[in-house]
């Protein structure tokens, strides 16, 4: 198995579980943005980006400011093999600030064998 990330673009076996590291955010000035134990970062994946249906919605777990997706094998298991998605990922402070740093990635699910 192996998770295959080229830019904005996951590829993942079905069934396996899906573990990306994002490297440091930065603020506005382009200076590295220190996460607080109070923001929120959440992983959202649908089938289009109109779709009102979330396929998947993870939170995210920081690590020393590197975020890191990690999601169970259980839960990709639910997604179609073949079928490409799209994700994004955003911050939410505790006064209610919302990014969206990454938009528009896409998640191509294969097929497995076993």
């Amino acid at each position: 198995h192996m998770i295959k990330i080229m830019g904005k673009i996951i590829r993942c076996t079905r069934g396996d579980t899906l573990r990306v590291r994002i490297t440091p955010l930065k603020d506005a000035d382009g200076n590295p943005y220190h996460i607080a134990d109070t923001d929120t970062i959440v992983f959202t994946v649908k089938k289009d980006y109109g779709d009102e249906s979330v396929e998947l919605i993870h939170y995210v777990v920081t690590d020393h400011d590197t975020l890191i997706v990690d999601i169970p094998a259980t839960e990709t298991k639910k997604l179609k093999m073949g079928e490409t998605y799209v994700y994004d990922v955003s911050l939410t402070t505790v006064d209610g600030y919302v990014d969206t740093f990454i938009d528009c990635g896409t998640l191509q699910i294969t097929e497995e064998v076993g």
